[in-house]
């Protein structure tokens, strides 16, 4: 978004820092509508969210302490043809040794999602159980968005966890096929506190 500041004639010092900090507030409140006011399908609501760096993602959750279990929403722009993943690296950041959830839209042209692990850089991506349980595991299209949602946990090594992210343009005989290689792709990693709101 640019923000396109009115010269206002014979306008005082403070007038002009007053319409400055009005324009700078609606631009913040709508970047913040991207994350935290989204309305999700189905009056799913989460505490918490973050707008990822890259791929033009969003993380949502809600952390339940008693449980140390997380339900999350993981949302991407995507063309009805590709697919998005959501990993947690148990071991360290980056892609290899993830555990995914993936979502595309399949032959029978409805959505699916389902867990899978990243053993290498030119992954197999079919379905696979992972070291932590995973349930509630579902997708939705909609708005040019895919989304996932699931319930990960028991969290065994804490709140905060390595994370990825990714998406590609292809899926082959219900296989979501090799992601690009350009620099937006590469740096889709980092960390998150899930007790973070």
């Amino acid at each position: 978004m640019v923000l396109v500041f009115p010269f206002v004639p014979m306008a005082s010092n403070s007038t002009s820092k007053l319409l400055f900090c009005i324009l700078a507030s609606l631009f913040l409140v709508t970047s913040a509508q991207n994350c935290s006011n989204h309305i999700f399908p189905a009056n799913r609501t989460f505490t918490s969210c973050k707008k990822l760096p890259f791929l033009e993602a969003n993380l949502h959750w809600n952390y339940n302490s008693s449980s140390a279990e997380v339900s999350i929403a993981y949302r991407a722009k995507q063309d009805p043809k590709g697919w998005v993943a959501w990993a947690i690296n148990p071991t360290r950041q980056g892609m290899v040794g993830s555990q995914a959830l993936v979502a595309f839209r399949n032959s029978n042209d409805s959505m699916i999602a389902y867990p899978t692990q990243i053993t290498s850089y030119n992954p197999s991506m079919e379905r696979e159980n992972l070291s932590f349980q995973v349930s509630n595991i579902s997708a939705d299209y909609s708005n040019n968005e895919m989304i996932i949602f699931a319930t990960i946990g028991t969290l065994g090594n804490g709140t905060t966890v390595n994370h990825v992210w990714q998406s590609g343009s292809s899926v082959s005989s219900n296989i979501p096929q090799m992601h690009p290689l350009s620099s937006p792709h590469l740096q889709s990693f980092g960390k998150i506190d899930f007790q973070t709101v």
